[in-house]
């Protein structure tokens, strides 16, 4: 009995969507097949296997027809990968302009994916990608020709085991149908192009500090930062990191914002818009937090609740990092959680 080969296409929105207008493209999306799963903030995976007989189409002409109905009807323009599994299919929108699409047939999967850099695959971070490189292993060919045993001693058996299989174009993960987790979003457009390193550092810093004033405001704690900035030409880089512990403490925050900001390497980059999202979202209340015997940490806290006093009482600019400055109005979504609708919440 022959298997039948799966079609997976990722496509990536190009515009700052609000929760309502997400919401109307999984409804899109999902009457082209029912097997489509949320990517928040701006992205959604498509399994097209079983839709491609319904519309008596190629899996490419499947993704254009979807692509032109997103942007005839809500305007959204987008680019699209199309592959044999998630994560190729993921990677081959990552390497498309807007307005294109990259289709890696499954024959031809280990040609398009062995010259790209490491850098490319999935989980791979800038530490990662160091360790790699000291050993002249900077393209993910090199990484499926390495025997299993080398990988590891460099490694550890778990990550070896996993970069191995996705080196090879492996991603048995299936698109899920679900709803979007609960999150946080914060966007900061800015009123023209940001080329300067210290500006784009002070708009993260913001985004940050705001999304920890509200989760506390809520009492949740947050376990997952995504950072994506927008450009000039309307594409865009994300970078996703999970925290050592659900926090809702605007330094730590802060730092894992910059983590992923410098992670980019944007340099000159013409940045036209920052987002980022807090997923993950519990209960302060249930989550453990590891105690330090520093004193700077708890007068930190101390800091921090009082700050939060005077912004409850004088408003949400009255205390605010010295390191950012005033600047356009950040425009705080929160998350649809299962049986509610999200509504988009001006600060």
């Amino acid at each position: 009995m022959s298997i039948r080969q799966r079609h997976i296409a990722h496509l990536h929105l190009h515009a700052a969507l609000s929760e309502e207008q997400y919401g109307d493209v999984i409804e899109l999306v999902s009457g082209i097949t029912p097997h489509a799963q949320a990517v928040p903030p701006d992205a959604v995976q498509l399994d097209l296997t079983s839709a491609l007989r319904y519309f008596d189409l190629s899996p490419y002409d499947l993704v254009q027809t979807t692509m032109m109905r997103l942007k005839a009807l809500y305007g959204i323009d987008s680019s699209a990968g199309l592959a044999g599994n998630r994560m190729l299919a993921a990677m081959a929108a990552d390497a498309s302009a807007p307005g294109e699409t990259t289709w890696v047939p499954a024959d031809r999967a280990a040609e398009w994916l062995h010259p790209r850099p490491v850098t490319a695959l999935p989980g791979i971070g800038r530490t990662t990608a160091a360790t790699l490189g000291r050993y002249g292993l900077h393209h993910i060919g090199q990484i499926a020709d390495l025997p299993p045993a080398t990988l590891q001693r460099l490694l550890g058996t778990g990550q070896a085991r996993l970069l191995a299989e996705r080196a090879r174009g492996h991603d048995p993960r299936p698109v899920t149908p679900r709803e979007p987790a609960a999150h946080l979003t914060a966007d900061l457009v800015l009123e023209r192009d940001c080329l300067d390193p210290a500006e784009q550092h002070r708009s993260v810093l913001g985004l940050a500090d705001r999304i920890g004033q509200l989760l506390r405001g809520e009492r949740q704690v947050t376990g997952r930062l995504t950072l994506t900035v927008r450009y000039a030409d309307r594409s865009s880089s994300t970078r996703t990191r999970t925290l050592p512990e659900p926090t809702d403490h605007s330094p730590a925050l802060a730092a894992a914002a910059l983590g992923l900001l410098a992670s980019l390497g944007l340099q000159r980059a013409r940045v036209r818009a920052f987002t980022l999202r807090a997923d993950g979202l519990r209960p302060a209340a249930e989550a453990c937090r590891q105690l330090s015997l520093d004193p700077t940490d708890q007068r930190a806290r101390a800091a921090e609740a009082a700050a939060d006093r005077a912004r409850r009482r004088f408003g949400p600019d009255a205390v605010r990092p010295a390191a950012v400055t005033p600047g356009p109005v950040l425009r705080l979504t929160r998350g649809a959680r299962p049986g509610t609708v999200g509504r988009p919440t001006a600060v």
